[in-house]
């Protein structure tokens, strides 16, 4: 698997640790605004945004196009062994990070409802999992890097030096999604979305490898009743209160 960034060759445990302090990691179930936010508090403090979700909806596009079955273990482990994700920063017109998966862009593909329902099954495999953290710790090891998932302060990045754990009600998180799948022109019901977001709640806090889970000296957020600019603001001061850099240095 492919990813860009930098990685933790020659650099002494202390250093590692140093540069995985300048870390900001986001966690939340889906749906609670995770990307957006993380995407904004990236641009407003000049760090490299590191959206791990898109690795795994770019693990479960390939599956859905093979098919592999997911609840074959080996067949997933297989998968992501053999399969390349590709990160490529947004433009200023598109500030989406760009996914591809064996050289060809997935970006659009990444939240179609057959991703959407499928994603959690791929997430829940322990061999998948370990091949994403070994990933996402490569490319947080140069620091200054806001991550966001479902385990990155519990079992990524354990290191960072600044968790939050974003959520929001499930109406509401069923609300957005349902509205950003019409916007992207898809016909869905409401409810199906909203159990869909109650099926993935629980396969995430339910699965034996890495939970969704809060830790202890996690911020959270309900942003339930908040606009995003408001989410964006309480996440950057409580990340420069806690010491970090409000720009990342050179």
């Amino acid at each position: 698997m492919e990813i860009y960034l930098s990685n933790m060759k020659n650099m002494s445990r202390d250093n590692q640790l140093a540069k995985l302090r300048n870390v900001i990691a986001i966690d939340g179930p889906a749906g609670a605004g995770k990307s957006t936010v993380a995407r904004e508090v990236a641009h407003r403090m000049q760090y490299v945004y590191l959206d791990t979700g898109a690795m795994y909806r770019a693990l479960t596009v390939r599956a859905l196009q093979e098919p592999v079955d997911l609840t074959e273990e080996a067949a997933l482990a297989q998968l992501a062994a053999r399969t390349d994700i590709e990160l490529r920063p947004g433009t200023y017109e598109d500030s989406r990070v760009r996914v591809f998966v064996d050289q060809k862009e997935v970006t659009d593909q990444l939240r179609t409802p057959e991703v959407n329902e499928a994603v959690s099954y791929v997430a829940q495999s322990p061999a998948v999992r370990h091949h994403m953290k070994v990933q996402q710790r490569q490319l947080a090891s140069a620091g200054w890097v806001v991550a966001e998932g479902r385990d990155i302060a519990s079992h990524v990045l354990p290191e960072a030096g600044c968790k939050i754990f974003l959520t929001a009600s499930l109406e509401e998180r069923a609300r957005r999604r349902w509205e950003e799948l019409r916007a992207a022109g898809y016909q869905v019901h409401k409810e199906t979305v909203q159990e869909n977001l109650r099926q993935r709640d629980r396969i995430d806090s339910e699965r034996k490898v890495a939970p969704l889970v809060r830790v202890p000296d996690a911020y959270m957020i309900d942003s339930s009743c908040l606009t995003i600019e408001q989410v964006v603001e309480m996440v950057v001061e409580y990340c420069k209160r806690g010491g970090l850099s409000a720009i990342r240095p050179g």
